[in-house]
């Protein structure tokens, strides 16, 4: 769970841009108009420039200017908030031109607005960055324990103090870790929270002591937890079987059967209003190569049951005469067809997969079904792999869109981590999430960073 401190920056963030907005708005009618706005000129504009600031919203959300992990001063920010910007215009132009909006089609006022707002806006992320970067209202922290997850931990808190967290001190050494090596951090770095593993000796035999501390205003937390909060995912190395019965989905039963509601229900209808793309995309799929218009894989889903995928091919109808292999990462694969290039740019070889969501197999957010050649595989190779399958996969995910591409066990330990993220943090508000930021993988086709 996200610090309470943290989300009311979001908020703020939020509130400074709609304010903003509107002063942008306001600004602009004075200025064309010479100081002087009318009651119904002024009227004309706030409904449809309303209806603007949520798409405006939206794509920044899209983009991630919401996320505290990105809102830093450099290169990245920059780039990405001139991209939201350009567009947020061209979505504006699409707004009042072909639908339009009470009878407005303002040329000048929209560039003249964008001008303003842009400037403005960025001045106003830029100190909020700044200030969230070097604000004295953080938390001074002491890091106890070694391993992979401990120092991607403490690596992440380093390169983004924007999270609201110092790391004053790390004793890693768990050999050498006592009473009074934790007191002299605490009273030399004046640490607030001490983050300690969840299966540690050293934990259990301090545990006592660490108690005890609360009485003095310092909180503990453990790896798992913070590691949760600041990554997004769920460390693999500091957990064990007991995180998985504390986290039982068992206790999400009645959002899993209002979620398969709702998806047989918009699968339905997407698959009624998206009939004639279908049609055009298996004419352009038989046209262009030999094989089949769909093809099917057999798949993985909830509780290790199999099924068949549905998907428009996209590949030669050879492609895998030496056996399954792993995928490339997307269009750089030189099995696809033109046309399947196309398609896999695009997502839209996953549209036959509505049926599969009305079949029940899957829902359109959750872990990506595996093929059971790889998960006979993965489940070897990594630890808790078969705990993804107690929910019903989905036709995109949390691992999609923080982790893009898996073409290795490597890449599936790390997918793993995020799909577990899911599993636990599962909620309406997270499936939207997901599919909104699904969305921009179809303007701009996403790499491994």
């Amino acid at each position: 769970m996200a610090k309470p401190a943290n989300t009311l920056k979001i908020i703020f963030l939020l509130i400074g841009d709609v304010a903003i907005f509107y002063c942008s708005l306001l600004a602009t009618l004075f200025l064309r108009y010479q100081g002087f706005v009318p009651a119904p000129l002024l009227r004309a504009h706030i409904i449809p420039f309303s209806i603007m600031l949520v798409i405006w919203v939206l794509t920044f959300y899209i983009a991630g200017l919401y996320e505290l992990s990105n809102l830093r001063n450099d290169f990245r920010f920059a780039k990405t908030f001139l991209s939201a910007l350009i567009v947020n215009f061209l979505l504006a132009i699409a707004l009042f031109y072909f639908f339009p909006i009470s009878g407005i089609a303002p040329k000048r006022n929209l560039f003249l607005f964008s001008a303003i707002f842009a400037v403005v806006a960025f001045l106003w992320r830029r100190g909020f960055n700044r200030t969230a970067e070097t604000a004295k209202a953080v938390t001074p922290l002491l890091l106890i324990g070694e391993g992979k997850a401990a120092e991607e931990l403490a690596d992440a808190i380093v390169r983004n103090p924007q999270l609201g967290y110092r790391l004053k001190a790390h004793l890693r050494d768990e050999a050498t870790i006592s009473e009074a090596s934790i007191r002299a951090a605490i009273a030399r770095h004046h640490c607030k929270l001490i983050v300690v593993p969840i299966s540690s000796k050293q934990r259990k035999k301090l545990t006592k002591f660490l108690y005890q501390l609360l009485a003095h205003d310092i909180a503990i937390q453990d790896i798992p937890s913070l590691y949760e909060e600041v990554l997004k995912k769920v460390p693999l190395d500091a957990i064990d079987e007991l995180w998985f019965i504390e986290h039982n989905s068992a206790a999400k039963k009645f959002y899993d059967r209002l979620k398969r509601a709702g998806s047989l229900l918009f699968a339905l209808i997407l698959s009624v209003l998206l009939l004639p793309l279908f049609l055009c995309i298996a004419a352009a799929i038989a046209l262009s190569s030999k094989g089949p218009v769909i093809y099917r894989q057999t798949r993985v889903g909830k509780r290790g049951k199999h099924f068949t995928l549905y998907k428009f091919r996209t590949m030669r109808h050879d492609a895998e005469k030496d056996g399954p292999k792993w995928k490339m990462s997307g269009i750089n694969d030189p099995r696809l067809t033109p046309v399947g290039r196309v398609l896999v740019r695009t997502h839209l070889d996953e549209l036959p997969q509505l049926l599969n969501v009305i079949k029940g197999e899957i829902g359109f957010v959750g872990p990506r079904p595996e093929r059971p050649e790889f998960t006979a595989l993965l489940e070897k190779e990594i630890p808790f792999y078969q705990m993804r399958h107690l929910i019903a996969p989905g036709i995109t995910g949390w691992a999609q869109i923080r982790y893009p591409y898996g073409s290795s066990v490597e890449d599936a330990y790390e997918k793993l981590q995020y799909d577990l993220y899911y599993l636990k943090n599962r909620s309406f508000v997270l499936d939207c999430a997901i599919i909104l930021k699904t969305l921009k993988s179809l303007f701009v086709h996403p790499t491994k960073s």
